[in-house]
């Protein structure tokens, strides 16, 4: 069909997407790569079912003290397709925090963190304390009991260095307070309330997939550009 040429030519000559086909395809695989090596594809697989019955949840969520609880209850009653999205989320976060522990174990037996990939592992660890904030600011979404409490216990943990070993070194550079000024800055308030909740869920819906969708670019294309290591 010529119509159909026509396109393919257009967005070939403009995309040059048979190079980065080509280019896939073609690539050498290293004989020692095993299921123990494709750890990172199922993180990514279970981010990207992350983001989107994420996505999809926030349709139907409201972020306010008084609300949240009972929208996370309508997701089990009103219908299996809320809940069924709702499952997915939390269980691909469980499968995807499985994953990311033995694909850094693997990295680490495997010397994946040595010269000249340095870098790749920065931004895997950058990866992995970004999961950790995505698990504190769902966590407490719902706003129940355990979440609430949870969330109180973890915002208030850099007040500590206020107190104990911290304390004189901060107050040398004039910063005595610093601990409690990031629990403020994390709270939004000296208490947990409608402005911590508001805080985790941009920061769950918004900031940190914006952060990892960055990153993961970069450690890919690092991966990419240096392979990986060899065998363990």
């Amino acid at each position: 069909m010529p119509h159909v040429d026509f396109m393919q030519d257009w967005f070939e000559e403009r995309l040059e997407g048979q190079n980065l086909v080509d280019d896939v395809v073609t690539k050498y695989v290293p004989p020692h790569i095993g299921l123990f090596y494709c750890l990172d594809g199922m993180v990514l697989l279970a981010l990207v079912s992350q983001f989107t019955s994420g996505l999809l949840l926030t349709f139907y969520f409201t972020p306010t003290i008084l609300d949240a609880f009972d929208t996370v209850g309508r997701f089990e009653l009103s219908g299996h397709q809320h809940k069924f999205m709702r499952s997915i989320h939390r269980w691909a976060s469980n499968l995807m925090c499985l994953d990311l522990v033995l694909h850094l174990s693997r990295v680490y037996l495997s010397g994946g963190f040595k010269k000249p990939r340095e870098l790749t592992w920065v931004s895997g660890t950058l990866l992995a304390l970004s999961a950790l904030g995505f698990g504190v600011s769902g966590y407490s979404l719902p706003w129940d009991q355990v979440g609430f409490w949870a969330l109180h216990i973890v915002s208030a943990v850099p007040e500590v260095s206020d107190e104990y070993s911290f304390a004189g070194v901060f107050e040398l550079v004039g910063l005595s307070h610093l601990g409690s000024s990031i629990v403020c800055t994390i709270r939004g308030g000296f208490s947990v309330g409608q402005e911590t909740l508001n805080r985790c869920f941009t920061a769950h819906s918004l900031t940190l997939p914006a952060v990892v969708a960055i990153i993961s670019l970069v450690h890919f294309l690092l991966i990419r550009k240096q392979s990986v290591s060899g065998p363990l």
